[in-house]
């Protein structure tokens, strides 16, 4: 797996943080984040069912600019857009 990190948030501590990363090989930004409550996921749930195999997590807008690099990268690196 050619696995990047791009940055963690910087105002929470080193073990328990939002992070973003860009795997390569699989194409994909990888998140790291809170988990949403029942109310948020109900929210989400109106605009279509959740399989198992995916979450749904939330990130602070202060990780907007990791984001934006973690497409920057992946683009730099020439990972196809679908």
């Amino acid at each position: 797996m050619a696995l990047r990190i791009i940055a963690k948030d910087p105002d929470t501590d080193e073990r328990n943080c939002p992070t973003v990363w860009v795997d390569m090989e699989a194409e994909e930004l990888v998140f790291q984040g809170f988990q949403v409550d029942e109310a948020m996921r109900a929210e989400c749930l109106a605009a279509g069912p959740i399989p198992d195999s995916e979450a749904v997590v939330r990130l602070p807008m202060r990780m907007v600019t990791a984001i934006r690099e973690a497409c920057d990268e992946a683009e730099r690196a020439g990972v196809r857009l679908r």
